[in-house]
């Protein structure tokens, strides 16, 4: 295994596992701060959002090289 896909599979491991995490705690978060059911839509929303940006970037990069 090179490097190069070395770094590609840990980032793809990595960054998957920090997207679970990152769900976990906007779960935690409106579960203890009562958000309702609205505020929990929101944060969620914006964390598919930016989960969805990282997605298209890396469309992005394989389109253009």
């Amino acid at each position: 295994m090179t490097f190069e896909q070395f770094e590609t599979w840990a980032m793809y491991i990595c960054g998957g596992g920090l997207i679970i995490f990152m769900f976990f705690i906007v779960w935690d978060l409106a579960k203890k701060s009562k958000a309702g059911k609205f505020g929990t839509f929101v944060l969620f929303g914006v964390l598919g959002f930016a989960i969805m940006v990282f997605v298209i970037k890396e469309v992005f990069v394989h389109i253009l090289s």
